[in-house]
């Protein structure tokens, strides 16, 4: 199982979004073609009610400690409550790397 799949199991069964998408952006950076090494997570939750940004962080980091752990570089979390969901209307684009164009050969 891919590690995109393995995180996108983990999340939906420990938060049960309403929202949720696991956007490999490992292409955006200095890795070999293919690679799971950064990801960009978005997960509109119930669950999140009543939690502060660290915590809702927190549960998630802890939940995918072992893929951190592993070969999992960069995770950029955003936790949303449905409502903030709504007002927001969406997560900002993530920003280009500073060493990107893949691997030198």
């Amino acid at each position: 199982m891919s590690i995109q799949a393995t995180i996108e199991r983990k999340v939906q069964e420990a938060f049960v979004p309403e929202h949720l998408e696991v956007i490999n952006e490992s292409y955006m950076h200095r890795v070999a073609p293919g690679s799971e090494t950064h990801f960009k997570l978005v997960v509109v939750s119930a669950r999140f009610e009543g939690q502060r940004l660290l915590a809702r962080h927190r549960a998630l980091n802890a939940l995918l400690a072992d893929e951190l752990a592993g070969g999992v570089h960069a995770l950029a979390l955003h936790t949303l409550t449905p409502s903030e969901w709504q007002a927001r209307g969406g997560v900002p684009d993530s920003p280009a790397c500073r060493g990107q164009g893949g691997v030198s050969a």
